[in-house]
């Protein structure tokens, strides 16, 4: 059985569009390639896809643009050439017409070049300037608004930090104090005890043991006193080193 004729149709379905443009497309080129080659024939193709992408063939050794012109010379026809000089011509008049016209509101705005204006153009420049001045002043205390607020919080910082300052000052000179209070205590101390070396000293120049009676004092005072004691003698010193002990008396 043979082919069935398939009626030539835009297809659809996009993915097929797709894959039958890229089946035939080398196809196409490929069979170019070869009439190229077989019959040694001069071929331009150009292929655009439907999202713009270009694909041409050219015979080799020759340029598109070479069998383009070519083709121009022999057919006679030309590429129109756009001549785009009028359009900029007519761009850079507005432009000037546009920038005069700012120029003469600016004056007028600056309270110049007012002898030309009519009187509604007078009044309509007083109300956009009153308009402008209310814009201007509306922005104006805005700002005065944020830099106050702005203030304010700065103020509030300071305070804060001040505080903080304060707090350490005085935790600072409580720390300070403390060694003071120590070394206070500490020189009083010495100074108690320098005073008591001193007195120690003062009782030191007399003879300490002119204070107290051995005990062979306190028997020559009751042969000489008659047998009375005195309560001065109420303390004895008892020597105790090897050279100072004395022989044993032996009273009748």
């Amino acid at each position: 059985m043979g082919r069935g004729k398939i009626e030539v149709k835009r297809i659809e379905n996009k993915t097929s569009r797709q894959v039958t443009f890229s089946k035939r497309r080398a196809g196409l080129l490929k069979k170019t390639h070869e009439l190229s080659i077989l019959c040694d024939a001069q071929i331009g193709l150009i292929i655009f896809s439907t999202k713009g992408k270009l694909f041409e063939y050219t015979t080799q050794p020759h340029s598109m643009g070479e069998i383009i012109s070519k083709y121009l010379q022999t057919t006679g026809a030309s590429i129109p050439v756009h001549d785009h000089r009028v359009e900029q011509y007519d761009e850079i008049t507005k432009m000037k017409r546009d920038t005069l016209n700012l120029q003469l509101s600016l004056q007028r705005y600056k309270g110049d070049d007012l002898n030309l204006a009519q009187y509604d153009e007078l009044n309509e420049l007083e109300k956009q300037l009153e308009n402008s001045v209310n814009k201007i002043r509306a922005r104006k205390l805005e700002l005065l608004q944020q830099q106050m607020e702005n203030l304010k919080r700065t103020e509030k910082m300071l305070e804060k930090e001040n505080q903080d300052m304060c707090q350490w000052l005085m935790k600072y000179e409580m720390y300070k104090q403390q060694p003071a209070a120590v070394m206070e205590q500490q020189q009083q101390q010495q100074e108690e005890e320098e005073a008591a070396i001193t007195e120690l000293n003062l009782l030191g120049e007399q003879p300490l043991l002119a204070q107290f009676s051995f005990f062979g004092d306190q028997h020559h005072q009751l042969g000489v006193g008659g047998g009375s004691t005195s309560n001065s003698s109420a303390y004895h010193l008892q020597p105790f080193h090897p050279n100072l002990h004395l022989p044993p008396t032996t009273y009748d």
